[in-house]
């Protein structure tokens, strides 16, 4: 298992942006299938992107397609979400989750992950 902690949140004005990082301490990062999820209060954990083992492939949820950008640097055990253009729906905890193998719609599910961060906080101000 990995121990994954999330940071870079805060507060921002719509249309502004910001770069979440997931620090990640374990033996198998580079193995693993990594993926961004955000919730709010009272929603459910809604699907944002996910970075196949290697970086080869990528995929978003639509609401987000063409503004975030998902990355990992496994020689530093990091994945990024990178943000922009941020509106207020935005606003959320954000999750990093690390899981096994994970391929087509499965990478949108969040009971894919098998390990997950405690969130950070992005406030995106109207």
């Amino acid at each position: 298992q990995l121990q994954l902690v999330e940071s870079g949140g805060g507060v921002v004005q719509a249309g502004g942006s910001l770069r979440l990082s997931c620090a990640a301490s374990g033996r198998t990062f580079s193995s693993k299938t990594m993926g961004w999820f955000r919730q709010s209060p009272g929603k459910e954990r809604d699907f944002i992107a996910a970075i196949t083992w290697g970086g080869g492939s990528t995929v978003y949820g639509d609401s987000v397609k063409g503004r975030f950008t998902i990355s990992r640097d496994d020689a530093k055990n990091t994945v990024y979400l990178q943000l922009a253009d941020l509106k207020p729906e935005d606003t959320a905890v954000y999750y990093c989750a690390a899981g096994r193998l994970i391929v087509g719609r499965a990478l949108s599910r969040p009971n894919s992950y098998d390990d997950w961060g405690q969130g950070t906080q992005v406030t995106v101000s109207s």
